[in-house]
């Protein structure tokens, strides 16, 4: 690609992440290199085995937290921010090598709204990014400096939940 798009995908509805997926699929039948880093999860989430077994696409596991991110604030544990800023430096590490056409940073708007990440990081590497690198990052609460910077903004409103009437996240189709 000669021109790579920063895409944000937001809002309080379910499909954020299954969005984001979604795009890699149609990436790696492209033949297209794939980073997907996957933050504020506790890595049970089926996409990721889903995605390994993609051509083309490497997961990166990120720190993980309990619950579900944006339902609650969640006071950040001893060294999880450091252990977050560190998986994202791993990850602008790996793209910056020009290995790779999309990066996709599942849940890094709900790490930064917590103080998990950054914000002025990954303002910075996105405007320093690889000329050719989409880039994607997923979650609530997008901060000001990441939508200046996003040619993209798809917001996801929910309307109706079963969550809402006390049904817990099913298997395969919330995680």
């Amino acid at each position: 690609m000669d021109r790579g798009c920063v895409q944000v995908y937001c809002g309080n509805g379910k499909g954020k992440t299954t969005a984001a997926v979604g795009l890699c699929v149609r990436a790696a039948g492209q033949g297209l290199r794939v980073l997907f880093l996957q933050i504020m999860k506790d890595g049970t989430s089926g996409e990721l085995r889903g995605l390994a077994h993609l051509p083309g696409v490497t997961v990166l596991d990120g720190p993980q937290v309990a619950g579900f991110p944006g339902l609650e604030d969640q006071a950040p544990s001893d060294g999880l921010a450091e252990r977050h800023r560190l998986r994202f430096r791993e990850a602008v590490r790996r793209v910056s090598g020009g290995g790779f056409d999309l990066l996709v940073l599942d849940e890094a708007n709900g790490a930064m709204h917590q103080g998990l990440l950054p914000a002025e990081e990954v303002a910075a590497f996105l405007d320093a990014r690889p000329k050719g690198l989409e880039v994607v990052l997923t979650g609530r609460h997008p901060p000001a400096a990441i939508l200046d910077r996003a040619d993209y903004v798809s917001e996801i409103r929910c309307r109706k939940h079963p969550y809402r009437e006390g049904q817990a996240a099913r298997r395969g189709i919330e995680w």
